[in-house]
């Protein structure tokens, strides 16, 4: 397995964020930094990823619902309402031009939905503004889109880090998915797609004493 050359962050959510984060310092020794809320009533935490001997700008996602807005239906996003434990969910790419790549999918057959904006702030108050692609929400198998414009990519911040080792798509029957990655046209820019009963994600980072954790 590989590591795609155009991955932006790795997306594992479960239906608690703080269980959540607890989950991962568990397995990986890491506390992930508090990130912040979105306006879908999601919040998140973030761990930089070690690749290749190089920090970051690629990162780890955890994601929940808001802590703040407890009480409320469980958000959507990323399949969080229909989740019982922490999942490795969704992946993003910055392709070099969102727009075209976008329009380029579309005229070879495959939709990886509209671009919009979205933001939140950090736990310091500082605003965070970039824009992505919504195939995240129906197509979890395919990489969403994601280009931070003039934002600094979270990755690049002071958070704590891990190795990240591997990455892949797995598929009982991958042609579906290859379809859409071929629209995509972004090479090695997305995860290997390799094959397996059960479709999902393979998710390895090593611990700082050396072990790998596999997701």
């Amino acid at each position: 397995m590989s590591v795609p050359t155009l991955l932006d962050h790795i997306v594992i959510a479960g239906p608690d964020l703080d269980a959540l984060v607890d989950w991962f310092a568990e397995r990986t020794g890491v506390v992930a930094a508090p990130g912040g809320a979105h306006p879908t009533g999601t919040a998140n935490a973030l761990v930089a990823l070690t690749v290749a001997g190089v920090r970051g700008p690629q990162y780890i996602e955890l994601i929940g619902p808001d802590p703040a807005r407890a009480g409320e239906p469980a958000p959507e996003t990323f399949g969080i309402d229909r989740l019982a434990a922490p999942s490795v969910q969704a992946y993003a790419v910055h392709p070099e031009d969102i727009d075209a790549t976008v329009a380029g999918a579309r005229s070879r057959g495959f939709d990886p939905g509209d671009v919009w904006e979205l933001s939140r702030r950090t736990p310091a108050g500082e605003l965070l503004e970039w824009r992505l692609t919504g195939a995240a929400a129906d197509r979890l198998d395919v990489p969403f889109l994601i280009d931070w414009g003039t934002t600094p990519q979270p990755g690049t911040g002071e958070l704590p880090a891990i190795e990240l080792v591997s990455f892949a798509r797995v598929e009982a029957d991958p042609a579906r998915l290859q379809q859409a990655l071929a629209a995509l046209d972004l090479g090695d820019g997305v995860a290997e797609t390799i094959s397996g009963e059960s479709a999902g994600y393979r998710l390895e980072v090593r611990r700082a004493d050396g072990a790998v954790v596999a997701f």
